[in-house]
């Protein structure tokens, strides 16, 4: 049988850039080489190109190729490992679907909604299987009046955040009315629409979820995320840097974790998700509410990622996931 092209795309315009080319770097180690002629494409805003060892060989963006050995090389298939912009927001799967050329994420329409907070936020909550913060999404700074607005609409504290990003960059969580604006600033470095939401108390859990190529549903045993070293939530330290413990599977009654897999499973059949995709939660255990925080539709896949280590406590090997996800993907 003739080997699959693969193209490993990786990279991105975000401040997730470097994380991408872990998690992308990861993959290409679990990969059947002997099936497979898999290709590193790094995607920044330089430039696209191959990564032919420490070699940078170029891609025809036209019809998405490269030349290996005199040959041109065409793809049957885009594994998109990029978080952030373009991969995760629907950009890359655009460009895919026009060239004909199948990939491993959602389509563009999931990835466009589920990217920008404040529009999936309350898709979300219209479901009515899971409960979602009050927020108020910006598109410019507000002036005095503005914040006095906020703060008699929203309890604080309030997580401050870009509305279209990941890996909590630019994310601050605000206790007092003084330090609102400051974070505000810094999350529109990061976009141009930022979301304004309560913090709700509680425990963070994250489950994974992927529907195989023969159409069954997989749900990942749940993670929790249990911040240490001074930092209050699920930061960029914490996710990247070791200042967090995350408990796989989480240990909390099996009534929650069984609701959090089940309201999991409904999210991504009626967001229409399809590949890997993480969902995040909070759940208030004084009030035994659990609150949606985001989905991730390309989740991290470095050494230390989640979803990696969820699949592993389900019996399923990282080289196990990818060759699945590549299955999915090729139907």
């Amino acid at each position: 049988m003739e080997k699959k092209n693969i193209a490993l795309v990786m990279g991105g315009f975000s401040g997730e850039h470097d994380i991408s080319i872990a998690s992308g770097n990861q993959v290409y180690g679990q990969l059947d080489h002997n099936k497979y002629n898999v290709y590193k494409i790094v995607v920044e805003r330089e430039g696209w190109y191959w990564l032919d060892g420490e070699e940078h060989r170029p891609v025809d963006r036209g019809h998405f190729t490269v030349t290996d050995n005199g040959q041109t090389v065409q793809f049957d298939l885009a594994f998109i490992i990029i978080h952030g912009n373009p991969g995760e927001n629907g950009v890359l799967q655009g460009y895919f679907d026009m060239l004909g050329i199948k990939y491993t994420t959602c389509g563009f329409y999931t990835s466009a909604l589920t990217f920008q907070k404040g529009y999936c936020n309350p898709v979300v909550k219209s479901f009515g299987v899971v409960k979602v913060a009050e927020s108020v999404l910006l598109y410019e700074e507000p002036d005095k009046q503005g914040i006095e607005g906020l703060l008699g609409r929203l309890k604080l504290p309030v997580f401050v955040k870009p509305a279209a990003g990941g890996s909590s960059v630019a994310t601050t969580k605000v206790k007092t009315g003084d330090q609102l604006l400051p974070a505000i600033r810094e999350a529109f470095t990061e976009d141009h629409a930022v979301l304004v939401e309560e913090c709700i108390v509680g425990r963070e859990f994250d489950c994974g979820v992927f529907r195989k190529a023969d159409g069954e549903l997989l749900v990942f045993p749940i993670t929790e995320i249990i911040p240490k070293g001074g930092h209050e939530f699920f930061d960029y330290e914490a996710k990247y840097q070791g200042f967090s413990n995350e408990v796989t599977p989480a240990e909390v009654d099996e009534r929650i974790s069984k609701n959090i897999q089940k309201v999991s499973g409904i999210l991504y059949d009626r967001l229409g998700c399809k590949g890997i995709v993480r969902f995040d939660y909070i759940h208030d255990m004084a009030a035994d509410e659990l609150y949606f925080l985001e989905a991730n539709t390309i989740p991290g896949q470095s050494a230390e990622s989640i979803v990696p280590k969820q699949a592993k406590a389900m019996g399923i090997s990282p080289a196990e996931l990818y060759e699945m996800s590549i299955q999915a993907a090729l139907i």
